[in-house]
């Protein structure tokens, strides 16, 4: 099994290519959870994540003639980027499988590390298998995204470094898709720091490490979905299992909502941008899902900021929503002059945006003399939004909440 001395080997190596990403003290999130909260910026890590450690440790230790063969992997786009430049930089020709509906934000990031890009299947999964065909066609060395010895053990620098720049650490949040992440993290903190809690946060969507640890053996999911498509795997690996259940004290899940809450708190509040996968940890404390004492040390591993602006959109609307800031309603007016203009009086006493609206007279679901009426609001959040229907009703409308 993985040991400390894998994670020290790989550090020199690692610390050759990658950065010793900071820790950023979070006045905003222990005020919030009122434990004392250091988050630990992997997001600004080269390539934007975490994946970058990894891949350099493997492809170090690489063989002349496998060097000389190249590298084949497959990724949703973080691991895809870390091996694009780790090969590029160590002279190694690769090949990356991506899914076809990756972010394209990703998907050019690869190509412009150097790395040639073949699109296939619908996830990692699907992905995989492609590559694994281009591994035995070409004789080349498939570099897993996860369930690797050096994978895991580049990978568990990060922990290194968490001990090292907040030694009174208590609890160490860490998001986990395949497990490789955490498997590293685990390694170094349990062996360095016994007592320290290491908690693993899957999505709700892709939640197959919770569910395998419910059975005792590894169950792979049908499909995943998930806003955290960096995480977003079927099943962890063979090996990450065995360290996960040795060394990780307890895994939960979260939602997308609380994944976007998460995101949108930390580019708000603390001028952060994080993927979904990057978010996991914090939404996993912010929302509780995991017991923790009043002013207890947590650090929550930020593994990613690889986010396509599509993708940020959404996110950051459902953050919106989920805190009240964004809120989408139905009415039905008399269909007459002035109706309309009535309405937004009230919204504009109660200082609401308004960002859309949408006057229908022809929806079969009111009164010949009626008209229905969407509005898309942005509010102050959930007394604003409560103040604002209560006087909606109180002025005869009969209001439904869309969103």
């Amino acid at each position: 099994m993985l040991s400390l001395d894998d994670v020290l080997e790989a550090q020199p190596r690692v610390e050759a290519v990658a950065r010793r990403t900071p820790m950023q003290d979070s006045h905003t999130f222990s005020q919030m959870t009122g434990a004392e909260v250091h988050l630990k910026l992997e997001n600004f890590q080269r390539t934007g994540s975490f994946k970058i450690r990894g891949a350099t440790n493997r492809i170090a230790t690489l063989s002349e003639v496998e060097r000389e063969a190249g590298v084949v992997t497959a990724s949703a786009g973080n691991h895809a980027q870390g091996v694009a430049l780790a090969a590029t930089r160590a002279g190694v020709d690769s090949t990356i499988v991506m899914p076809e509906f990756a972010p394209i934000s990703k998907v050019n990031a690869t190509r412009r590390y150097g790395g040639r890009v073949v699109l296939h299947g619908v996830d990692y999964s699907e992905a995989q298998e492609k590559a694994h065909e281009i591994e035995r066609e070409e004789n080349r060395t498939y570099v897993h995204a996860f369930d690797d010895p050096a994978v895991m053990a580049g990978q568990g620098t990060i922990g290194l470094e968490i001990l090292d720049q907040c030694p009174e650490v208590e609890t160490v949040v860490v998001g986990i898709g395949g497990g490789g992440l955490i498997s590293g993290i685990a390694t170094a903190i349990k062996a360095k720091s016994p007592d320290t809690r290491v908690v693993g946060v899957q999505a709700e969507g892709a939640s197959s490490l919770a569910d395998s640890l419910q059975k005792g053996e590894i169950v792979e999911l049908d499909a995943v979905d998930t806003i955290a498509d960096g995480i977003a795997t079927r099943r962890v690996g063979e090996q990450t299992f065995e360290v996960i259940r040795e060394r990780v004290d307890e895994v939960v899940t979260v939602s997308d909502e609380e994944i976007a809450m998460a995101v949108t708190h930390l580019l708000e509040r603390s001028k952060t941008l994080v993927e979904g996968a990057g978010g996991v940890p914090l939404a996993a404390l912010l929302a509780e899902a995991f017991d923790y004492d009043e002013g207890e040390v947590i650090v929550p591993a930020l593994c990613g900021g690889n986010i396509d602006l599509n993708v940020l959109t959404t996110v950051l609307m459902r953050g919106l929503v989920e805190t009240g800031r964004y809120l989408r309603i139905r009415t039905v007016l008399k269909d007459r002059p002035g109706a309309l203009l009535h309405l937004t009086e009230i919204l504009v006493d109660h200082r609401t945006n308004i960002h859309a609206i949408h006057h229908d007279r022809t929806s079969k679901d009111v009164a010949m003399n009626a008209a229905e009426v969407e509005i898309d609001l942005e509010t102050r959040g959930g007394p604003h939004v409560d103040d604002l229907l209560a006087d909606l009703r109180d002025h005869g409308y009969e209001v439904e909440v869309l969103v």
